[in-house]
């Protein structure tokens, strides 16, 4: 029979939301949907796969009591504040629906006169302007599916910290981030990121079908599974890992994200002893069969390769110049 169940943290501490949504990710009940809502105070998100020095003023942001998060899904870096809440849906595999889950955001934001559309890449925007972007990841018996609702953010923060890809911003034919973007409390003034917790929960009952079971914050932050967790995502490694030695060899934006790729290569037998590759690509397995299809690689004759992956066909063709 299914469940649905809301949770609310009451923490701002990156490190410590992210670990929960993680737990529930791998530990969460069969036939369960629960609605996560949280808030980041003064942080960088980047996606997996990405390049935290070519995504954001790293020095500017620790200098100034900032975090620097990397969550488990692909996609591009955002900034989190107290002016924008975060949502995360964790669903059993039988249950996982991205249209169903967005609707719940879109009646949400309904209730207030807003008309959303999904966009791109299961973007939410709102007169053209996006407000919302998403992102995913499978696990073993469920999924994940989170985003962020930009209500009040400080914009100025926002273009203080990230550093946005010129080819990027060109492709979508735009001078800087802050116009590509929109704070929902420019056209609701009275919407705020604590005021939209009821109305969302409401919709997802709503939508469901189903009276949500709401469950504290603290029993789940408190488990020992989950302070692994906050440990091991708030270390260098996984924050930083070798990305400080990070130089780009190859660089270029496709349809589905862009790609720069290091590569180190010996020369004498012509192999590709390693390559590390930042992308904003939503789909990061396809990411890591790419790494681990060059590494160990000859430098001069293109690898086999599933040519039905459009994401390694583009990576490859990169490399070698095809």
């Amino acid at each position: 029979m299914k469940r649905i169940q809301v949770i609310i943290s009451n923490q701002y501490d990156p490190f410590l939301n992210r670990a929960v949504e993680q737990y529930l990710t791998e530990h969460q009940e069969e036939d369960t949907v629960t609605l996560y809502l949280w808030k980041n105070q003064r942080t960088v998100v980047i996606g997996y796969n990405q390049n935290p020095y070519a995504e954001c003023n790293v020095k500017l942001l620790l200098d100034e009591g900032g975090h620097l998060m990397r969550r488990g899904t692909g996609g591009g870096a955002v900034y989190h504040d107290l002016g924008n809440i975060n949502f995360s849906f964790i669903a059993d595999k039988k249950l996982y629906d991205v249209r169903k889950q967005l609707s719940v955001i879109q009646e949400a934001l309904g209730g207030y006169g807003l008309e959303t559309e999904i966009s791109g890449r299961n973007d939410l925007t709102c007169l053209g302007r996006k407000f919302s972007g998403n992102a995913f990841a499978k696990g073993t018996t469920n999924n994940l599916h989170h985003g962020t609702i930009l209500i009040k953010t400080d914009g100025t923060m926002m273009q203080r910290y990230l550093i946005v890809d010129k080819a990027k911003l060109l492709k979508n034919g735009v001078k800087s981030v802050a116009s590509r973007v929109v704070n929902l409390s420019e056209l609701v003034p009275e919407l705020t990121s604590e005021n939209i917790k009821q109305p969302l929960i409401e919709a997802f009952e709503h939508v469901y079908g189903e009276k949500a079971l709401k469950l504290g914050f603290d029993e789940l932050a408190e488990l020992p599974e989950v302070q692994a967790i906050r440990e091991k995502i708030s270390s260098f490694d996984f924050l930083f890992g070798r990305w400080e030695q990070f130089k780009t060899t190859k660089k270029a934006r496709f349809a589905w994200g862009g790609a720069e790729i290091a590569l180190k290569v010996d020369e004498a037998n012509a192999i590709i002893k390693d390559v590390q590759i930042a992308s904003d690509c939503l789909d990061t397995e396809s990411i890591t069969k790419a790494e681990n299809l060059l590494k160990g690689a000859s430098s001069m004759i293109t690898p086999t390769f599933d040519s039905d992956n459009e994401i390694i066909k583009d990576i490859v063709g990169l490399v070698y110049g095809e």
